[in-house]
């Protein structure tokens, strides 16, 4: 899978340090906290972190979570996602969709396991090649 940086890092930048605070307030049962945040077409930032919920089919991805209120907030078009981790980590095919729904294919995906760490960069097609038309 080739990496690819295309979103300005500036906005990495940005896109890191909401995320990094937002995966402060996850709520979990387990060890796996997840922050995200996801810029819109107008460059606004909306933020999500992972809810966990004791029956774990009704947990909340951070991805799903900063998507929502993406659109809460009257954002159509997700341009960049920026998910952080402690562990890495790069969405599940669940949260995939979702970032194909108010994405697209040409959505950039960033990932970082420490707020030092490197940068991994994606465009959504490269993480789910074979996407339903």
């Amino acid at each position: 899978m080739d990496k690819i940086t295309v979103c300005d890092p500036s906005h990495q930048v940005q896109l890191s340090q909401a995320a990094w605070l937002c995966q402060k307030r996850a709520r979990v049962y387990g060890p796996t906290t997840v922050g995200c945040a996801v810029m819109d077409e107008n460059s606004r930032l909306h933020t999500g972190c992972n809810v966990e919920h004791r029956f774990r089919s009704h947990d909340i991805h951070a991805e799903t979570n900063a998507l929502g209120n993406l659109v809460t907030n009257g954002g159509k078009l997700a341009i960049a996602i920026f998910i952080v981790s402690p562990r890495g980590w790069t969405p599940c095919g669940s949260c995939l969709d979702w970032i194909f729904e108010l994405g697209g294919e040409d959505c950039d995906v960033f990932t970082q396991s420490s707020p030092n760490s490197p940068i991994l960069s994606y465009k959504s097609r490269d993480l789910m090649p074979y996407f339903p038309e």
